[in-house]
């Protein structure tokens, strides 16, 4: 991937964690670092998918980058994670797994259906698991200063 292409999809990302605050209503003094969660961990997807070639690791960190920013945003700014976690994750939602699971199903494709779905379901996971870790270790760092 050249350095252009690069940038171009981080700030795409960007424009598009943006876009989708705006559409939920998020205040306009969230909106910048909104944008800069969402177009961080995707930066993050992309270098580790590239040096890697394992989109399993890729979503796992740059869910951990997205997560710690939104609890770091959060508390600066004194606004809900939610803000920043549901708005930043938005790039790295498996969202052409699942198209391709629904495409190959309708077409009666059981054997590329079953590889979409365990795939978009492992992306998931690896989302979901990495937003825990992150989420607990927050938690249990607030617990002990108060």
């Amino acid at each position: 991937m050249s350095p252009l292409e690069l940038i171009l999809q981080v700030v795409s990302a960007f424009v598009g964690v943006v876009t989708l605050a705006v559409v939920f209503q998020v205040p306009k003094q969230y909106l910048w670092p909104a944008g800069v969660t969402g177009a961080a961990g995707w930066l993050v997807y992309l270098v580790i998918k590239e040096s890697l070639g394992n989109d399993m690791f890729a979503a796992f960190f740059a869910t951990v980058l997205v997560a710690v920013l939104s609890q770091i945003f959060a508390r600066v700014l004194k606004a809900p994670v939610t803000i920043y976690l549901v708005t930043g994750i938005l790039p790295l939602v498996p969202g052409v797994g699942m198209y391709r699971t629904v495409y190959y199903l309708l077409h009666s494709d059981m054997a590329q259906t079953s590889y979409y779905l365990s795939y978009t379901l492992q992306i998931a996971g690896m989302i979901a698991l990495a937003i825990f870790i992150v989420d607990s270790i927050f938690k249990r760092i607030y617990r002990k200063r108060t």
